[in-house]
């Protein structure tokens, strides 16, 4: 512990604690057969998804006149954001190194951007939930990473200090920059973006490499 309090693990959702990715190619063939199109307008989806960081108002706008489909953008959101949580998992590996850290006397928190019902549904689907001990939704907190105040939203509602805390995540813009500008040391995962900067104190291809290296710190 440092000064008395907890210490704080954060960890961001998408492509971190989860594969994002994965899920949403499983979600847009389930979509893409439901609404009677074909394979085309999976690879459309997965070529204009950008990860989830093409907003989903012009991904469906787009997907709506590609494709000359009649439900409205709004409502094609709407049921997405319903829809893909469902698609989500975790495996049973990350919830069990998400454990060893609270049991070490660490803090956990989830810090992620997106809105309310598409992450709050994937949180509690997966039970990512019910494993830390705060899940900070950028809509919910009013402020999204990199803004260093969302992890001290995170660390009050958490019960933790932000003092040699951790930051892990896949993206170095949102994830390392947000965790550095709230002075956490940062490991990121994966290598989902074509972004080298800033970097992150150690880069590995799994979450569950992320575990033993807190643990140890």
């Amino acid at each position: 512990m440092a000064g008395g309090s907890p210490r704080l693990a954060c960890f961001d959702l998408d492509n971190t604690l989860i594969d994002r990715d994965a899920a949403f190619v499983a979600w847009a063939r389930w979509w893409v057969e439901g609404a009677g199109l074909g394979d085309e307008a999976v690879e459309w989806l997965v070529a204009h998804d950008n990860g989830g960081f093409t907003p989903r108002a012009k991904l469906f706008a787009g997907l709506r006149e590609r494709f000359d489909l009649s439900t409205p953008v709004e409502d094609l959101v709407a049921a997405y954001d319903r829809e893909h949580p469902p698609f989500t998992w975790v495996e049973q590996a990350v919830l069990d190194g998400l454990a060893s850290l609270r049991t070490a006397g660490w803090r956990v928190a989830v810090v992620t951007n997106g809105n309310v019902v598409q992450q709050s549904g994937k949180l509690e689907h997966t039970g990512i939930v019910d494993a830390v001990d705060y899940c900070c939704i950028s809509q919910a907190a009013g402020v999204r990473k990199p803004d260093a105040r969302i992890f001290a939203i995170a660390a009050e509602h958490a019960g933790a200090t932000l003092d040699d805390g951790w930051m892990v995540g896949d993206h170095p813009s949102y994830d390392v920059a947000g965790g550095r500008n709230a002075n956490l040391r940062t490991i990121r995962i994966g290598y989902h973006h074509d972004i080298a900067t800033p970097v992150a104190d150690h880069h590995f291809g799994s979450v569950l490499e992320a575990f033993p290296v807190i643990l140890a710190s």
